[in-house]
Parts: structure tokens; sequence; C-alpha cells
């Protein structure tokens, strides 16, 4: 899986749900690779887990003026402050964008479960993974403001083994050969 093609898959489930459920049409951000992970200091955060043959996190993350529009087109009210409705729909929203790129992702790496979305709100804040991953960071512009979608994914202990063996087989036969 290229990151170019994350991208696009991303994009594509992140511009689906928000143009389909809630009528926002977003305009895209140059995407980027980073080594940590990326994320406010403030806002609303929403993350899933992916596990599978592959593993790893997907985030949503946007300001708390952000959430509430969201909340807003989703449940068609205005939302003058952050509370447990626009908290569980910014999770609605991680959960079908993410649970989409799931689905797309497991066409080429098999099977994936998706955890139940956690959300954070507030200020002067740290999100911070234990593995040591490459994270896709999906930047939108979204009603006058940037959202971002990140993803992070790794192979899992049984596709670890299972390159390392055909890495070993690929050794043996380039042995044979010379």
């Amino acid at each position: 899986m290229t990151q170019d093609k994350i991208v696009e898959l991303v994009r594509h489930a992140t511009k689906d749900v928000f143009g389909t459920m809630l009528g926002i049409e977003l305009e895209d951000c140059e995407a980027k690779l980073d080594v940590t992970v990326p994320g406010p200091t403030e806002g609303v955060v929403a993350l899933v887990g992916l596990a599978g043959q592959w593993a790893g996190s997907g985030t949503f993350c946007c300001s708390a003026e952000s959430a509430k529009r969201v909340a807003g087109q989703l449940l068609m009210q205005e939302f003058k402050a952050i509370d447990d409705e626009v908290l569980d729909a910014i999770g609605e929203v991680t959960n079908m964008v993410l649970g989409n790129v799931k689905t797309a992702l497991e066409e080429e790496l098999g099977p994936m479960g998706l955890s139940i979305p956690t959300v954070i709100y507030g200020r002067n804040f740290t999100t911070r993974s234990v593995a040591k991953s490459r994270w896709t960071v999906v930047p939108f512009v979204c009603l006058g403001e940037v959202v971002e979608v990140h993803l992070c994914l790794a192979p899992g202990k049984e596709e670890v083994a299972s390159l390392r063996a055909a890495k070993d087989q690929l050794s043996e036969v380039l042995t044979l050969l010379k």
C-alpha cells in the first residue's frame, strides 16, 4: 500500500461522508507524512483503532468551532458549546470516515476490525502513540477551517512473520541462483 494510495482513500472516504451525510464540500490541502503523532493541542480529537493483518489508528482532528459546526450539520441544529451531543456526533463522523477507509483498505490488506471511537476535547493536551510508526496526515478546509484525518498503519505480528519468511525464502532462492 503506497502513501499516495492511502491519501487517495482517505480523501475519497472523507469527502464522501462530508458530502453525503453533512452536505459539506471539502477542499483538499497538501497531505504529508509525519513520524510523530500529529494533532492539535486543543480542540476535538476522535480516534479509532484498526486491527487485522495490518493494524493501527486513525484520528479526526478539528477545532471546537469546527466540531460544533460539523455536529450542527449532522444533527440539523445549532450548538453554542461543546457538549455530549457534539462529541458523539464527531465520534460518529470519525466512525463513518474511517470505517469507509477501512473497507477500502480491506481490498488489499485483508479483513480488519474497527474499534468504537474515543473522543477527546479540551485545551493544552498532547496525543501520543506508543508505536514508532509513520502517520499519514490528510488535511481539508471545512467551512473555512482546517480539519485533519490521520492514519497510521503497520503490519501486524503475523504479517511481519510472513514477510520475514518470504524474505528468507527469496534470499535462499537468490543464493541458489548465484
